[in-house]
């Protein structure tokens, strides 16, 4: 048999300022990589920022070129409404031959609203929480903004609203319908539009 060759143990013997320096080590490592973490966590978060911001600012100005055109169509339908009011034969071919209000061929050609206006953009930057990011004054013309924004968007409702009741599709209550059309149109969409 073989005898068993037994090996020294060493042990190291440490004092408590090694102990410590190994704690500070590691303490310093972990706010190391948490500071690095949170710096790399605030560029990621600028750039988003930059990015809302950007696409934000993109599609304001795709929306104003928008309404600056739906502006100019919206003062023509209100002189068609208005000629009709002044016209009585002009105002009878408003009404077609099944009774309904027929705003496509006459009043508005183009629809009741020529462009549907974005906020795909304002909808993101709400969810991203944009808004701590921004000074209130910005926040504040932003939301003023988008809620006049969605308050011509919500014409279309409330002009087809009165052009598909069935009272409208009486010929004796046509002026009445042209009326209220074209207060709709001033009050929902051309008197908001400028402070777009």
């Amino acid at each position: 048999m073989s005898e068993k060759v037994k090996h020294p143990v060493v042990t190291i013997e440490r004092d408590w300022k090694e102990y410590i320096g190994e704690c500070l080590l590691i303490v310093f490592s972990v706010i190391l990589a948490l500071v690095v973490t949170e710096f790399i966590n605030d560029l990621n978060d600028k750039k988003r920022t930059g990015e809302v911001l950007r696409e934000l600012k993109d599609e304001l100005i795709e929306n104003k070129s928008m309404e600056q055109e739906q502006y100019a169509y919206h003062l023509q339908v209100l002189k068609n409404i208005d000629s009709a009011l002044h016209h009585q034969e002009f105002a009878k071919k408003f009404i077609n031959d099944s009774g309904q209000l027929d705003l496509t061929h006459t009043i508005a050609p183009e629809g009741v609203l020529r462009h549907d206006l974005n906020d795909v953009a304002w909808q993101i930057a709400k969810q991203d929480n944009i808004f701590s990011k921004i000074d209130i004054s910005t926040y504040s013309l932003l939301n003023d903004i988008y809620n006049n924004q969605a308050r011509i968007t919500n014409s279309e409702d409330k002009i087809a609203q009165i052009a598909l009741s069935f009272e409208s599709r009486k010929p004796e209550n046509l002026r009445v319908t042209l009326i209220l059309l074209h207060d709709n149109y001033h009050g929902w969409d051309v008197d908001r539009a400028p402070n777009l």
